[in-house]
């Protein structure tokens, strides 16, 4: 089958047939650390949890194959699930596969992924920003959730983004500019967690967020928001 613009196959049989030959040949052991998942890494938990999302669609595809047993429930959570799983795959390929200096060319068409474009088009500087949530739902963490500017239903990166750089800081006003979010992180997939001691517990945080592009150009910082430590 060519691969088009859009990769992806349109029917879900068709999609869950594709996807699970990138599964097999990921998830094999002589295969997942020399391509950068290495077993309890970050990497290896953004791997594991698209697997996850494989399983839901699968499950929602076996629910709705029966004719005879087919409802509107099962409709819509088949198109949930192809939804969310159609977005994870996009991820995995364009924010970490295509990316990953581990990951050749012939890595890549084994696992029926498009290959790099051998035309080489310089990576654009973001005019967007990453929107971001915080999960306050643990003791002692914050979790970003971030997604590019007005896409919160998507966790892919703008073309050509490696990743966010993440500006933050304990303070207990808000900051009256960037340069008082005296620490700086940066990550390529989201979410982003930061860990508290207890004696920080109520205190307040401060964050804002901006992409870079893969040549480490930055793009505009996001607006100044603030979550206080659970």
């Amino acid at each position: 089958m060519p691969l088009t613009h859009d990769w992806l196959p349109k029917n879900h049989e068709a999609l869950y047939a594709h996807a699970i030959v990138a599964f097999k040949y990921l998830f094999d052991t002589a295969n997942s650390a020399r391509l950068g998942f290495a077993l309890n890494s970050k990497q290896w938990e953004f791997l594991t949890d698209w697997g996850t999302k494989l399983d839901a669609f699968q499950a929602a595809i076996e629910d709705w194959r029966d004719p005879a047993q087919r409802t509107p429930v099962k409709t819509e959570k088949l198109r949930e699930a192809e939804r969310v799983f159609k977005d994870a795959y996009r991820t995995l390929y364009t924010g970490f596969l295509k990316e990953s200096p581990f990951v050749t060319d012939d890595d890549l068409l084994a696992m029926g992924l498009p290959k790099r474009n051998t035309t080489h088009t310089p990576a654009p500087v973001a005019t967007t920003y990453p929107d971001f949530d915080i999960d306050r739902s643990t003791l002692r963490r914050l979790t970003i959730h971030f997604y590019d500017q007005g896409k919160e239903k998507s966790k892919a990166k703008p073309n050509g983004q490696h990743g966010a750089e993440i500006r933050w800081a304990i303070l207990d006003s808000p900051p009256t500019k960037l340069d008082d979010l005296v620490h700086s992180s940066f990550d390529t997939h989201t979410p982003f967690t930061l860990e508290f001691d207890e004696d920080q517990r109520g205190k307040t945080v401060y964050f804002a967020l901006r992409w870079e592009n893969t040549r480490g150009e930055k793009g505009p910082w996001g607006e100044i928001e603030s979550a206080i430590i659970p």
